[in-house]
C-alpha cells in the first residue's frame, strides 16, 4: 500500500465526528451499482464516503459520472485526487492493475455472477476470467488486494489456475447482489403493479449481456416481435439492457417503435433488479441476470450462449449450453406458452456453481468490511441488505394507441386477444381499434372502433359521440371515457349505452380500458349480438384468464 499525505480539508465543520473514511472505485456503471450493493452495510455514521472512477474503461462515460454525482452521502473525486489521499477502505467490483496506486485496504468483489467472461484487453492472456489474472491482481509481482471475494468455492480452482499468488487473499463470500433480489421477493407484486403486469397478464422480462455473441448484438428485433406477436391484455414484455450496451448505443431510439406499442424499458442503473422478481418468464443469454432468474427458478430461455467469450471452466459456459432454449425465428407466442405451462426446467446444478452462501453475505461480508475501519465497531443488529426500490422503465406513454384485434363470442362472454398495430406488419388478423388521438389517418377511416380514453369537460361525451359519427359513418362502435370504470358508448346507428364494470371481492376498485370495451361490444355484435338485449344481460370480456363483468343502461 503506498504511502501519501493525508489531503483532507478542516474537519472542524463536521457536525458529526468522521472516525473512517471509505472510497468506492468504479470502472463502469455496472461496477458501481454493485459497490452500491456492499456499501449499504456499513452504517453512515461516522464514515464519510467518497466515490472515484479508475480510468481506462471503454464503458466509462457522462452516463457514469452523471449517476455518482446524484448521489446522496458521496463526495465524487477524480481519480488522480483519489489516489493522493488516504482511506481506510476502498471497495471495488472490478479490478485493475492501477489500483495498487490506492493508498487503502483494497477489497474486490464481482460485478456479475461470479467470474467467467473473457476479456483479453483486461487479462493479458486468452485462458483467464476477467477478474482472476494475474495481469489484474499483481503489481510488480505481489498481489496488492486485501481481500479478493468470489461468489462461489469453484472460483477457488480457477484462481489457482490463472493467479495462485492470491489464493491467500481469497474469500468466498457469496454475491449481496443476488441476496438482495431474495429480499426483494416479498415485494413482487408492487414490482409487477409498476411493469403493467396486472389483471392476468403475465410479465416477460428480456435480458440481454454486451457484446457481438449477446442476445441483443445478435436479435436486436426480438423485443419488438414479442410485443407485436403476444396479446397485450395477456403479457407485458420489460427488456433489460446491460449498462454496457447503453454506454455505446442509444436503447431509446433503437427500441423506439417497440416502446411505441408498451415496451417497457428498464434504464441502466436500476430496476433489473426487481423485473427479475417480477418476472414470470425470462429470456436472455449468458449474462448474469439469466444465471440470477433461473437461480430464482423463473422460467428461462436462452437465446445466445455466448460461447465464444466465456471460460469453457465457468458455470456460466455450462449454463449456456444446457439451459432451454428460444427459437428466435419460430412461433414466439406457442414457445412462450409452452414454456409457462410445463413444469419448470431444473437449473439448480448449473446456477448453485456461481452462487454459494445464499442469504448469507451480508453475514459474511459486514464484519470483513468492519475489520478494516479500526475506529468503528460493527453495529450490533443482525446485517441486513435492504429489498430494491420498484422499477421505473423509461416512459412508454399510455402505451398502444391502435390494435389488431381478434374477438370470439359465447353467449354474453367475449374473448379477445388484442395485438398492437404495426403498418409493417401484415399478419392478417381481424379488425382494428383505435384510440382517438392515433397519430395519421389512414387506419382512422377503417377502423371498427374509436374511443376517447379520458373525460373532457370541454366537449361533452355525447357531444363527441356525435361529431365522431358524422365524421366517421362507417365506426361499429365509438366509446367515450367517463371516469376509469364507467364509459358512454354509441353503436352503428346511433344507440347509446353506458357501460360500468362490476365491483367483485377480488377487484373492490375495477377499472376498465374504453378500447377494450369497445372491441368487445364490436365483437359481439359482429357475431350476432342483439344490442337491444345489452342493459338486461350485460356482458362478460375474458382476456386470458381475465374477465370483467360490464352491466349496460340506456344512454342519455
Amino acid at each position: 500500500m503506498p504511502s501519501h499525505p493525508h489531503v483532507w480539508p478542516a474537519d472542524r465543520w463536521n457536525t458529526r465526528p468522521v472516525k473512517a473514511r471509505v472510497l468506492a472505485v468504479a470502472r463502469t456503471l455496472t461496477s458501481a451499482t454493485r459497490v452500491l450493493d456492499v456499501l449499504t452495510l456499513l452504517h453512515p455514521d461516522g464514515i464519510e464516503r467518497y466515490f472515484t472512477v479508475n480510468p481506462g474503461s471503454a464503458f466509462a462515460d457522462r452516463a457514469l459520472d452523471d449517476f455518482l454525482h446524484g448521489l446522496p452521502g458521496y463526495t465524487v473525486l477524480d481519480w488522480e485526487d483519489a489516489v493522493r489521499r488516504r482511506f481506510d477502505l476502498a471497495v471495488a467490483c472490478a479490478v485493475h492493475a492501477s489500483m495498487h496506486r490506492l493508498d487503502a485496504h483494497l477489497v474486490v468483489l464481482p460485478h456479475g455472477a461470479g467470474y467467467n467472461r473473457l476479456v483479453t484487453e483486461s487479462t493479458g492472456d486468452t485462458v483467464s476470467a476477467a477478474g482472476l489474472s494475474r495481469h489484474e491482481l499483481t503489481h510488480r509481482g505481489r498481489v496488492f488486494v486485501d481481500v479478493l471475494g468470489l461468489s462461489h468455492p469453484e472460483q477457488l480452482d480457477r484462481l489457482r489456475f490463472s493467479c495462485p499468488e492470491a489464493l491467500d487473499v481469497a474469500r468466498v463470500v457469496g454475491d449481496p447482489c443476488f441476496d438482495r433480489i431474495l429480499r426483494s421477493e416479498r415485494s413482487r407484486d408492487g414490482y409487477r403493479a409498476a411493469l403493467g403486469a396486472v389483471d392476468g397478464r403475465r410479465l416477460v422480462v428480456v435480458n440481454s449481456t454486451w457484446s457481438e455473441h449477446s442476445l441483443f448484438g445478435r436479435h436486436p428485433d426480438l423485443p419488438q416481435r414479442l410485443v407485436r406477436r403476444l396479446p397485450a391484455d395477456e403479457y407485458t414484455v420489460a427488456v433489460v439492457l446491460h449498462p454496457n450496451v447503453w454506454s455505446r448505443h442509444d436503447p431509446e431510439a433503437l427500441l423506439d417503435d417497440a416502446r411505441r406499442m408498451g415496451l417497457r424499458l428498464i434504464p441502466p442503473h436500476q430496476g433489473w433488479q426487481a423485473a427479475l422478481v417480477a418476472a414470470d418468464c425470462l429470456i436472455g443469454d449468458h449474462g448474469s441476470v439469466s444465471v440470477y432468474g433461473a437461480a430464482l427458478e423463473r422460467r428461462t430461455l436462452l437465446v445466445a450462449t455466448g460461447a465464444a467469450e466465456l471460460d469453457p471452466r465457468s458455470p456460466s459456459y455450462a449454463f449456456g449450453q444446457n439451459a432451454p432454449a428460444l427459437d428466435p425465428d419460430g412461433d414466439l407466442a406457442a414457445q412462450l406458452e409452452l414454456a409457462l405451462a410445463r413444469d419448470r426446467t431444473d437449473l439448480s446444478d448449473l446456477t448453485d456453481r456461481s452462487l454459494a452462501h445464499r442469504g448469507e453475505s451480508a453475514r459474511v461480508l459486514r464484519p470483513l468490511l468492519y475489520s478494516f475501519l479500526d475506529g468503528l465497531d460493527e453495529p450490533a443488529d443482525e446485517p441486513v441488505l435492504p429489498p430494491y426500490p420498484r422499477p421505473a422503465p423509461h416512459p412508454t406513454g399510455d402505451g398502444p394507441t391502435a390494435y389488431d384485434v381478434e374477438g370470439k363470442s359465447e353467449g354474453t362472454e367475449v374473448s379477445l386477444r388484442r395485438y398492437p398495430f404495426h403498418p409493417d406488419d401484415h399478419t392478417p388478423r381481424g379488425f382494428h381499434a383505435l384510440t382517438d388521438d392515433h397519430p395519421g389517418d389512414a387506419l382512422r377511416y377503417t377502423a371498427e372502433v374509436l374511443a376517447r380514453t379520458e373525460a373532457h369537460a370541454e366537449r361533452p361525451a355525447v357531444r363527441w359521440l356525435a361529431d365522431t359519427a358524422l365524421e366517421l359513418p362507417g365506426l361499429a362502435v365509438a366509446v367515450a371515457a367517463l371516469g376509469p370504470a364507467r364509459h358512454l358508448l354509441r353503436l352503428h346507428g346511433g344507440l347509446l349505452l353506458e357501460a360500468r364494470a362490476e365491483r367483485d371481492f377480488g377487484c373492490p376498485d375495477p377499472s376498465l380500458d374504453p378500447l377494450l370495451l369497445g372491441s368487445a361490444v364490436a365483437s359481439w355484435l359482429a357475431d350476432g349480438g342483439d344490442p337491444v338485449g345489452l342493459p338486461h344481460h350485460g356482458l362478460t370480456v375474458r382476456t386470458g384468464e381475465h374477465r370483467t363483468r360490464v352491466s349496460f343502461t340506456a344512454g342519455p
